[in-house]
C-alpha cells in the first residue's frame, strides 16, 4: 500500500515534468497574418483585445439602425481637424478594436497606410454588449489615453459618459438622461441633445 507521503511526492514529481501552459497574446502582425490566412471565419468580424481575439456581438435590428443615424447626426457638423469613423478599427496599443464610432483627428486620407491610434471621442452602442463595453473596452481606452468616452446604453435608456483617463479607468463618470444635453469635450459648443442619441426619430 502507498502512504500518502509517497502519493504527494508521486504527484509533485510529475508536476515538475509537466511543462507550464503558456498563453499566446496575438500582436496586430499575427492577428492580420491569421486574416489572410484564413484561419478567421469571414462571415464574423473580430476585435483583438490586449492579445486576446474575439468575436464582435452580433449587431441587432435596434443598434443598427441607431448607429446609422448617430452616424448622420455626427457627420451634419464638418472639420477640417477630424472626422467620424463608422465601425473602421483602431489600432490602441498591441489591440485593435471596432468601435461603433469614433472621432479621429484629421482627414482620412491621413490613414491610408495605418489606422488610427488615438481617437477624440469613442461611442460605443450597448445592448447585449454592455458588459464587454464596460469590462473590456473601458479599460483599454482609458488606458490608451482616449479621453472621452461614451455608452449609449439602450437598455437602460441613458449615455454614459466618462473622461479624464487615469489607469484602467476614467475619473469622470456621468450619467445622461434622454431630458438632458451633452457636449463633447473637443468640441464644447456642440450640445447635443441625449434624446437624439437614444432614438432614431
Amino acid at each position: 500500500m502507498v502512504s500518502p507521503t509517497a502519493q504527494m511526492m508521486a504527484t509533485e514529481s510529475a508536476a515538475a515534468r509537466t511543462p507550464a501552459l503558456q498563453r499566446v497574446r496575438f500582436t496586430p502582425e499575427m492577428f492580420h497574418r491569421l486574416g489572410e490566412l484564413g484561419l478567421l471565419d469571414d462571415e464574423t468580424r473580430y476585435e483583438l483585445i490586449e492579445g486576446d481575439i474575439y468575436p464582435m456581438t452580433p449587431e441587432g435590428a435596434e443598434h443598427a439602425a441607431l448607429g446609422t443615424v448617430l452616424a448622420y447626426r455626427l457627420m451634419e457638423r464638418r472639420s477640417q481637424d477630424w472626422h467620424v469613423r463608422v465601425e473602421k478599427p483602431l489600432r490602441l496599443g498591441e489591440s485593435e478594436v471596432i468601435p461603433d464610432l469614433a472621432i479621429v483627428p484629421g482627414r482620412p486620407s491621413d490613414y491610408l497606410e495605418r489606422h488610427p491610434e488615438t481617437a477624440l471621442l469613442i461611442i460605443e452602442i450597448a445592448h447585449s454588449s454592455l458588459p464587454r463595453d464596460r469590462l473590456l473596452k473601458l479599460p483599454l481606452y482609458a488606458r490608451a489615453g482616449v479621453p472621452e468616452y461614451w455608452i449609449v446604453n439602450l437598455s437602460e435608456r441613458r449615455v454614459e459618459v466618462y473622461r479624464a483617463p487615469a489607469g484602467d479607468s476614467y475619473q469622470e463618470q456621468q450619467v445622461y438622461a434622454a431630458g438632458a444635453t451633452l457636449a463633447p469635450l473637443f468640441a464644447p459648443d456642440w450640445v447635443l441633445a441625449v434624446y437624439d442619441l437614444l432614438h432614431c426619430a
